[in-house]
């Protein structure tokens, strides 16, 4: 009984070093990964015109690391090469343009970004849930629950949009 003891908190402490290794490792390599495709495109964007998808793709890096302005500076350039045959591409950049403003609390110019999206596809569930969670940081609740039912109307599987419209169903039938 006294020697299994010290083996068995061993044991456990060696399972739980593996454990916490393996997440280690993966968040390494994830962040590599990404850093790796940062570089590589921004050598290549500043050196030549890149394509609508390598915009959209360096901002999304730029906003997954919270540098807000930059994403908004790359997804606008992506805008200016805008035209007829890749229009199936906006309604994402657009959508992430107003997330963008969103994070600074620019709610005008976030629904402005989000509403385009909307002229361009809508059907684009995405951009309904964020224009409503804009709209209930504005205290806007009545365009908030149209958004969403909007949202509901295209996706009736929606969880987010199911959950917040229900929450400002109440909101408006308690005011």
């Amino acid at each position: 009984m006294d020697k299994t003891l010290p083996v068995l908190y061993l044991l456990i402490l060696l399972i739980l070093l593996s454990i916490t290794s393996i997440f280690v490792i993966r968040q390494i390599t994830k962040t590599r990964k990404t850093e790796d495709q940062l570089s590589k495109l921004k050598n290549k964007l500043t050196k030549e015109q890149g394509t609508v998808d390598e915009y959209y793709q360096l901002a999304s890096i730029y906003l997954e690391k919270k540098l807000y302005v930059n994403a908004i500076e790359l997804l606008k350039k992506a805008l200016k090469l805008k035209d007829e045959e890749n229009l199936e591409d906006f309604p994402k950049i657009y959508n992430a343009l107003g997330f963008a403003y969103f994070i600074q609390e620019q709610y005008d110019i976030a629904i402005r970004q989000y509403k385009e999206a909307l002229k361009i596809d809508a059907e684009y569930v995405t951009a309904y849930n964020n224009l409503g969670h804009v709209y209930e940081k504005k205290k806007l609740t009545a365009q908030a629950l149209e958004a969403y039912e909007s949202a509901l109307k295209y996706d009736s599987n929606n969880d987010t949009a199911k959950r917040r419209a229900e929450s400002m169903k109440k909101r408006l039938t308690t005011s």
